[in-house]
C-alpha cells in the first residue's frame, strides 16, 4: 500500500489498490522516509471510500501544510537573501542538493527542505571572512569539506570541497573531477530577483549518487533520496552523458549501488527504464538494499561500542560502496577524527 502511494504521488501508474485500515502505520513509514508531502499527494488521487478518515486526513494536510509548504517558502527566501548577499559582492552561488533537487519534483514544495547547501566556485574562504566581518554571522570551520553557520532559521554548508577527501582515498580523484565539473556557470534560476547557480546534469547525477552511496554504507539513507535520483534523471534524462556518467560509476567502484538505485526506481517506484538508459541488476543485492532503507539493521548510537558494532555488520554496505579495504577507510577515518575531532 505504501509504495503504491508512492507511485500514485510521483504521477507514476500503480495498480488498483483495496481498502485499508492501517493509515497510522503507513503515516508513520512516511514520516520515516521523509515522504510524508508526496504519499498525500497519492492520498489525494484514491476515491474517497479508499482515503482515511476525516479525522487524520485534516490532520496529514495539516502537517504538510506546515512542515512543507510553508517552510519551503521560508527556505526559497532565505536562499535569494543569501543569494542577493554573494551576488552583491561578486560571489556566485552554486546550491547543491535541497533546492536544486527540489525544481525536479513534481511539486518542489512537498519535497522535504533542510539544510542549504551551497558551493561558492572555490572563493569559500574569503566569502566567509565578508560574512563574519559585515553580517557578524558565526561561521563554524569543525567540518572536514565545508564550513557552517545560520543564516535565520536555517544552517547553511558553505562547500570548500564536495566530499570528504579525508574519508577515503578514492575520494580524491573524484573530488577533482567534481571542482572541474563545478566551475561551469551555465546553469542558474532566478529566484526574487537573483541569480542562483545550479550544478550541471553531469554533477549532479555524479554528486547525487555519491552522496546517497556515503550516507548509505554509513547511516543510511531514505527513499526521498532515492526519489531525488528518481525525479532528476527523469527531467535530464536527454542532458546527461551516461556513457561518461557510467564509466566514473565503474571506475570509482560506484556501478552496482547505482544499479541498485535503478532498481528501486523502476521496479517499486513506478519509473520507466528509459529514463535510465535501461536497468540491469542483481535482483539479491536489491532487495537488501531496499530493506536496509526501510528498516535499517543497525541502529545509530552515539557510543564506541554501537559504532564498532555497526561497523563490522555493515562490511557488505562497505563492499558494495567503496573499492578500498575497511581497514584502510578505519585508519582513514580515525586520522580523519584526529584533525576535526567534531567531524565524525
Amino acid at each position: 500500500m505504501f509504495f503504491l502511494l508512492l507511485r500514485l504521488g510521483c504521477g507514476q501508474h500503480a495498480d488498483a489498490i483495496s481498502e485499508t485500515k492501517d493509515w497510522q502505520e503507513i503515516k508513520a513509514l512516511t514520516e520515516r522516509q521523509g515522504l510524508l508531502a508526496l504519499v498525500l499527494d497519492g492520498v489525494e488521487r484514491l476515491p474517497g471510500r479508499l482515503r482515511p478518515q476525516q479525522e487524520l486526513l485534516l490532520e496529514w494536510i495539516g502537517e504538510v501544510l506546515q512542515s512543507y509548504e510553508y517552510r519551503y517558502d521560508a527556505y526559497k527566501n532565505t536562499i535569494a537573501e543569501m543569494a542577493g548577499f554573494y551576488n552583491s559582492h561578486g560571489y556566485k552561488m552554486m546550491v547543491l542538493k535541497g533546492y536544486a533537487c527540489s525544481l525536479d519534483w513534481s511539486k518542489p514544495e512537498h519535497r522535504p527542505c533542510g539544510d542549504i547547501d551551497i558551493w561558492l566556485f572555490g572563493k569559500q574562504k574569503e566569502a566567509d571572512e565578508v560574512l563574519t566581518k559585515e553580517r557578524g554571522i558565526k561561521v563554524d570551520t569543525s567540518e572536514h569539506h565545508h564550513t557552517t553557520f545560520y543564516w535565520g532559521d536555517f544552517m547553511a554548508e558553505n562547500h570548500y570541497d564536495f566530499i570528504n577527501t579525508h574519508r577515503h582515498y578514492s575520494h580524491r580523484g573524484l573530488e577533482q573531477i567534481f571542482k572541474e565539473l563545478g566551475q561551469d556557470d551555465s546553469h542558474y534560476v532566478v529566484l526574487k530577483g537573483e541569480k542562483v547557480y545550479l550544478p550541471s546534469p553531469n554533477l549532479h547525477a555524479l554528486f547525487l549518487i555519491r552522496h546517497a552511496l556515503n550516507h548509505f554504507s554509513s547511516v543510511g539513507i531514505n527513499l526521498r533520496q532515492v526519489l531525488d535520483w528518481a525525479f532528476f534523471a527523469e527531467k535530464h534524462t536527454n542532458e546527461i552523458d551516461w556513457k561518461w556518467l557510467k564509466s566514473k560509476l565503474e571506475e570509482y567502484h560506484m556501478l552496482d549501488f547505482y544499479c541498485c538505485l535503478n532498481a528501486i526506481c523502476v521496479e517499486d517506484l513506478g519509473f520507466s527504464p528509459c529514463v535510465f538508459h535501461g536497468v540491469q541488476f542483481n535482483p539479491g543485492l536489491k532487495d537488501r538494499v531496499l530493506n536496509d532503507i526501510l528498516k535499517p539493521e543497525y541502529e545509530v548510537k552515539a557510543s564506541l561500542v554501537n559504532m564498532l558494532k555497526r561497523w563490522r555488520g555493515n562490511r557488505w554496505k562497505h563492499n558494495l560502496c567503496y573499492k578500498e579495504s575497511m581497514w584502510s577507510a578505519l585508519w582513514s577515518g580515525a586520522w580523519s577524527y584526529l584533525l576535526k575531532p567534531k567531524a565524525i
